[in-house]
């Protein structure tokens, strides 16, 4: 008999490695890509647009959110077009990628409030919870990481999975062509791999997703909101 007097042993579940092997699903990996700039000429959606032509050659459908139009958090109802447009692509999505310009040290305003928008859940809805994250950033200046790093803090305060690879391009104006599109370098390259291994990270964990956001802590809460509500109905 197991010594864990502070658990409740009806709701402490050993993992089982059946439920880690669903039905595979046939669809195409589903990714939404955010980026953190409006901006006529902006690298960071430039990035985005990059990661989404690789991400549909490796066999993903993609969708972008234009966060222009989107009011700040809290200043305006959660029936505003451009909030029900994020928070509807959000649904829909089993991974995403998030691209932010680097200012101040740190992501912007526009990346944050997109990603303040997208509460953890809404009802029996959990919008971003059990999907797979990927993580990059564009900087005007040397390499830096504090862009991913916070959206890599971000991305596990929505309990999503972030996987291991990101990208982080310097001197961003450099990067690109007239023509808006990628030059050939070692940034490139990562961010193929970035985008490589968000699919097939989404592939492995996406149809399991439910089971390993499955947790004691969750179960035990549901059992005793049951509970009292059976207790109160037979008042």
């Amino acid at each position: 008999m197991s010594d864990l007097p502070a658990a409740d042993p009806r709701h402490l579940c050993k993992p089982d490695i059946n439920a880690l092997r669903p039905p595979v699903s046939s669809h195409r990996p589903r990714i939404l890509v955010l980026y953190g700039s409006v901006r006529q000429v902006s690298y960071s959606r430039l990035l985005a647009e990059e990661a989404g032509r690789l991400l549909q050659q490796f066999g993903a459908e993609v969708r972008f959110f234009n966060p222009s139009g989107l009011p700040l958090p809290d200043d305006a109802p959660v029936s505003h077009p451009k909030v029900q447009e994020l928070r509807e692509l959000s649904a829909w999505s089993e991974g995403q990628v998030w691209v932010s310009p680097e200012r101040h040290g740190a992501i912007t305003g526009i990346m944050k409030a997109q990603i303040d928008w997208i509460p953890l859940s809404i009802g029996s809805i959990r919008p971003t919870q059990g999907k797979t994250l990927a993580v990059m950033q564009v900087s005007g200046g040397s390499q830096s990481f504090n862009a991913v790093n916070t959206l890599r803090l971000l991305g596990r305060w929505m309990r999503m999975i972030t996987i291991p690879n990101q990208s982080s391009v310097a001197k961003a104006y450099q990067e690109f062509d007239a023509n808006g599109r990628m030059r050939p370098s070692s940034y490139y390259d990562r961010v193929v791999d970035v985008c490589e291994e968000l699919v097939k990270f989404t592939l492995l964990t996406r149809d399991a997703s439910p089971y390993l956001v499955d947790r004691y802590s969750e179960r035990k809460e549901d059992a005793e909101k049951l509970e009292q509500r059976v207790r109160l109905s037979s008042i």
